[in-house]
């Protein structure tokens, strides 16, 4: 038998922890410890709190050793991986040639390491190493991430500054071209599911500008082509609305954006052009307007007649300052992804 004394602080403080302390081992210490103070046997101690006379025994001479703050220690027994001898190897390694599968993982391992484990342990390891399962993104080849840092120092976030204190109004200008065809998603179900493929190649064509701070929408529609007209028509539409201050319009290098008849008409119309660096969709806020649309209605969906395809995306589009506001606000956020940090995939 061992025997404690206690002091009323000691049992006071116990008695606190046993219902405060956040981790629930620690609780049952204190509890165990409490029910010693109070005389009881170690029979009926192990009885109350369902632990072993080992495990008080444990408790009790961590008492004596430390005391109170002695118990709120947890040291678990956790068992570590031959792998870990490895870590820095097959962090280096899988840096440079990130596996496609875990199973791919797994082979490369064994055979850099001799060690061989189960999927479900090389998983684990992959995950405790900072690895997990990503998209691969892709990059346009003829990007230029120096000519699309200084376009975003120098000129896009100035305006948007402005813009955010209400000084001047940003669109985003561009245009979307929704095929009447099957988009293939992904869907969890029981068996593999097919959709029906509409024949043709009958296109909605939107040009869209989108205010980088209200996220309000112009929009100008066609079942033809979108051309110089269109984009006459957009900036009239802009034109027309009650904006009080410059008016900024950011656009990609499309030829129709870029012509005489457009300068004329927005010099005209006091609307100032600014053009993305070529090959620059990652600058441009409403590309993610046109994933977002194509996510809610043409993905894994069939539209029987072409008329229905343009009724579901111009109910989405006019309902981006309701239905889709909250998750809008979320996604069109005026970080812009940057090129200069990625890293690229070697082959």
């Amino acid at each position: 038998m061992i025997n404690i004394e206690f002091s009323d602080a000691e049992i006071k403080a116990l008695n606190y922890e046993r219902y405060h302390y956040p981790h629930p081992r620690v609780q049952l210490k204190m509890e165990v410890l409490l029910l010693k103070s109070k005389k009881l046997s170690h029979k009926d101690i192990c009885y109350l709190t369902g632990i072993t006379p080992n495990t008080l025994r444990t408790y009790l001479r961590t008492f004596q050793k430390g005391g109170i703050e002695a118990l709120k220690e947890i040291n678990f027994y956790q068992p570590k991986s031959e792998l870990n001898q490895y870590r820095s190897t097959l962090e280096d390694y899988f840096r440079e040639h990130p596996p496609a599968t875990v199973k791919q993982a797994m082979n490369k391992i064994e055979e850099l390491t001799g060690i061989k484990r189960s999927e479900n342990r090389v998983r684990e390891f992959l995950k405790s190493i900072g690895m997990k399962p990503r998209k691969i993104g892709s990059i346009p080849a003829k990007a230029d991430p120096e000519k699309q840092e200084i376009f975003l120092k120098k000129k896009l976030e100035p305006r948007l500054e402005e813009a955010k204190s209400g000084k001047r109004v940003v669109f985003f200008v561009d245009a979307a071209h929704f095929v009447w065809a099957p988009f293939l998603g992904i869907l969890w179900c029981f068996t593999r599911l097919f959709i029906k493929a509409p024949s043709g190649r009958k296109r909605f064509n939107v040009l869209a500008a989108l205010n980088a701070v209200t996220h309000e929408l112009i929009t100008v529609t066609n079942d033809t082509y979108i051309n110089a007209n269109s984009v006459c028509e957009l900036l009239c539409s802009i034109a027309l609305l009650d904006i009080n201050g410059p008016i900024t319009l950011v656009l990609d290098n499309a030829r129709y954006q870029k012509c005489n008849i457009i300068f004329e008409l927005a010099e005209f119309l006091d609307i100032e052009l600014l053009y993305l660096p070529p090959y620059s969709p990652n600058l441009n806020l409403i590309e993610r307007l046109w994933k977002f649309v194509k996510k809610e209605c043409l993905y894994s969906k069939y539209y029987s007649e072409f008329g229905n395809l343009k009724n579901a995306i111009i109910n989405c589009l006019s309902q981006t300052d309701s239905t889709h506001k909250q998750e809008l606000d979320s996604l069109l956020t005026l970080r812009f992804q940057r090129f200069e940090k990625a890293q690229f995939l070697e082959v």
